[in-house]
């Protein structure tokens, strides 16, 4: 996936800057695991939180994109996503033995899903699942939802880069 690490253009309608800045978090957070060995992309480097590594917060990040957009939005089944198996803390995050080409090929596909279902629905319709409160909003509200988590676990994998090997940068 060719995602520009570029802001959306000052100009442009709402679609195209809420999904600009979408994208935009997405390939920095894509970036921030470029170069990465497989040990490093496992290695937990905060104490406090042993499951936040770059590999748990790529899973974190493609079944959160799976979950709003698909789950709660067009209402498919929760089945087969982790963050919904209740009786395993952060299961999505739990990635042992999962290489790292494959979450970043499975995130970059699930982005490619994302963004086929906001291009073909309008921002003010509303998530459809019958069994979830936060299905409950517009798809607008969720874009700006994926923006924040997205931008807040970017953040996060640059810390976590640093701390890994030194590599630092935004853009």
């Amino acid at each position: 996936m060719s995602i520009a690490r570029e802001r959306p253009p000052f100009v442009a309608d709402e679609r195209t800057q809420l999904v600009g800045w979408l994208d935009t978090q997405r390939a920095i957070a894509l970036w921030k695991c470029a170069g990465l060995s497989e040990e490093d992309a496992y290695r937990p480097v905060l104490p406090g939180s042993p499951l936040m590594t770059v590999a748990g917060l790529l899973s974190h990040l493609r079944w959160t994109e799976h979950c709003w957009f698909e789950v709660l939005f067009l209402g498919r089944s929760p089945e087969g996503n982790p963050q919904f198996d209740e009786s395993v803390e952060d299961a999505d995050m739990r990635v042992e033995g999962i290489p790292l080409a494959r979450l970043l090929d499975e995130y970059e596909r699930q982005c490619r899903v994302s963004n086929e279902i906001i291009a073909s629905h309008s921002l003010d319709d509303v998530g459809k699942h019958p069994d979830f409160r936060s299905a409950q909003a517009t798809l607008r509200w969720m874009l700006i939802h994926m923006v924040e988590e997205t931008a807040r676990h970017a953040g996060h994998l640059d810390t976590i880069r640093e701390l890994l090997d030194g590599t630092k940068g935004y853009y």
